[in-house]
C-alpha cells in the first residue's frame, strides 16, 4: 500500500474505488465539500473588452516568476485559475505527461523553473514506486522553496489514466500524497472528481471532441484540456483554433491546449485564442531531464513535422509517431495494421507483447508536429527561459496590433 505522505492531513474522501473502473459513460453533476475554485456556474464565455486588449503591451506588463496570468487577461473578471497556481508560474505552460519520457527529475526541473510538472501515474511500474516518486518530487520542491521563496515551485500534476487496471491503487496514493492538480484522461473523470475535491485538488480532464467536452463540464471538473491535432503520442483529430473557441463558447472555466506548441510564440497565440495554460510535450522529451533514450532525443533533433505519421497501429488510437523509428523497428510504414483494437495493439506492441518485437514507446517513439522545433538537446531550465524570451517577443509583437491612440 501507498504510504501516507503528509501526516496530520484531514483523511481523504472515502470513495466506492470499485465504481471507478466501470465509469465509462459520466454521470451527472457532482457536488464536492471542498471546491478549490472560484467560477461562475453559467459555463458562458466573457468577452475581452478593447480595454484589456489594449493592456496587453508588454511596456505595461513586465512579465516574470510570479506574474499572475489570469489577471492579466481577466483583471475583471473571476479568476479562471486559483491565485496559489498563478502566483507560482513563471509561464502559462504545463510541462505535458508522456509515457515513458515524465519522470521525477523532468517534474523536478519543470516546478523549479514556474512550470507545472505534469507525469502519467503509469510511468511508476508499481503503486510503491508512485508512492517514491512522490516523495522524492516534494523532498526535493520543499527543499528548493527556501531558495525561491516568491513564488515556490510551481504544482505538480500527475496524470491518472482511468481505464488501467491499477487506477484505484493509483488514486488512493494520490489522495494520501494531498496532491494539488490531477489531469484525468482515458475514460469518465466522474467517479474521481468528489475525493480530489475534498482534499483541494484541482481535476483538469483531456477531451478530444465538442461530447467529450460537455461530459467532462457536466460531471463537475475545474479545467479542459483540449487534445487537437498535432499533440504527440495519442492524439486529437480537431483543428486548435477552432475548438478552443468553440468551447470557450459554452465554457468559463480553464482551458488547456494540447498539441503544437512549438515555441514562445505558439503559447503566446494559445492564450490570446482563449487558453488559460498550454501544454510542451515533443520539446521536452528532448531535454536532459526526460526518461527518454539518448538516441531518442537525437532523432527529434534530426526530425520535422513531416517524419510525424499519424497511425492507430500501435495504440488501437489515432496516436502520432515518428516514421523513422518505426522503419528502424523493421515496419513498413505504409503498410500498418491501422484496423486494429486497442487490446490487440496492446498484445502486438503494448505490455502483452513479446520481449523480442518491437514495443511501442521503447522501441516506436512519438513526436507531435512542433518536433520541428527541437535544434537540441538541453536542459529543462533553458528551455524554458528560452520559452519565457519567446513567449515576451510575441507579446511585445502583438502590443503594436493596437496602437494606443487608435
Amino acid at each position: 500500500m501507498c504510504a501516507a505522505a503528509k501526516e496530520g492531513q484531514p483523511k481523504p474522501h472515502q470513495v466506492i474505488l470499485s465504481e471507478v473502473s466501470n465509469a465509462n459513460a459520466v454521470e451527472g453533476p457532482r457536488t464536492a465539500s471542498r471546491r478549490p475554485m472560484e467560477r461562475s456556474e453559467s459555463a458562458r464565455a466573457k468577452p475581452v473588452p478593447d480595454s484589456v486588449l489594449m493592456s496587453l503591451s508588454a511596456r505595461d506588463h513586465h512579465l516574470d516568476r510570479g506574474c499572475d496570468f489570469a489577471s492579466l487577461l481577466f483583471p475583471s473578471a473571476a479568476m479562471p485559475l486559483t491565485e496559489k497556481i498563478t502566483r507560482r508560474l513563471r509561464l502559462p505552460l504545463i510541462a505535458a505527461p508522456m509515457l515513458a519520457v515524465s519522470g521525477p527529475d523532468l517534474v523536478i526541473a519543470a516546478c523549479r523553473n514556474g512550470v507545472i510538472g505534469a507525469f502519467p501515474t503509469a510511468n511508476a511500474r508499481t503503486v510503491d514506486q508512485l508512492d517514491q516518486w512522490l516523495t522524492q518530487i516534494e523532498s526535493s520542491l520543499g527543499a528548493a522553496a527556501p531558495d525561491n521563496p516568491a513564488p515556490p515551485p510551481a504544482p505538480v500534476c500527475p496524470n491518472l489514466i482511468i481505464r488501467r487496471a491499477d487506477m484505484v491503487e493509483q488514486m488512493r496514493c494520490l489522495l494520501r500524497h494531498q496532491v494539488e492538480m490531477v489531469i484525468t484522461s482515458v475514460g469518465s473523470p466522474a467517479a474521481v472528481i468528489a475525493p480530489l475535491h475534498d482534499i483541494g485538488a484541482l481535476v483538469l480532464a483531456d477531451v478530444a471532441t465538442m461530447r467529450h467536452a460537455e461530459k467532462a463540464i457536466a460531471a463537475g471538473v475545474d479545467g479542459l484540456i483540449l487534445l487537437t491535432a498535432g499533440a504527440g503520442g495519442q492524439t486529437g483529430w480537431m483543428n486548435p483554433l477552432a475548438f478552443v473557441r468553440a468551447v470557450r463558447a459554452i465554457y468559463d472555466g480553464p482551458i488547456v491546449m494540447a498539441g503544437g506548441i512549438i515555441d514562445g510564440h505558439a503559447l503566446w497565440a494559445a492564450q490570446v485564442l482563449g487558453c488559460d495554460l498550454a501544454y510542451m510535450g515533443t520539446r521536452f522529451i528532448a531535454t536532459q531531464e526526460s526518461l527518454a533514450p539518448q538516441a531518442y532525443k537525437e532523432l527529434l533533433v534530426a526530425s520535422s513535422m513531416d517524419d510525424v505519421l499519424l497511425t492507430r497501429a500501435f495504440t488501437g488510437l489515432d496516436t502520432n509517431m515518428l516514421r523513422p523509428s518505426i522503419v528502424a523497428a523493421g515496419l513498413d510504414p505504409a503498410n500498418l495494421p491501422e484496423r486494429i483494437s486497442e487490446d490487440y495493439a496492446n498484445k502486438v506492441f503494448g505490455g502483452a507483447a513479446p520481449d523480442s518485437g518491437p514495443r511501442r514507446w521503447r522501441d516506436i517513439w512519438s513526436a507531435g508536429h512542433s518536433v520541428s522545433g527541437v535544434g537540441q538537446i538541453q536542459s529543462a531550465a533553458a528551455l524554458i527561459e528560452q520559452t519565457f524570451h519567446e513567449y515576451e517577443a510575441a507579446r511585445t509583437a502583438t502590443a503594436g496590433f493596437w496602437p494606443e491612440n487608435s
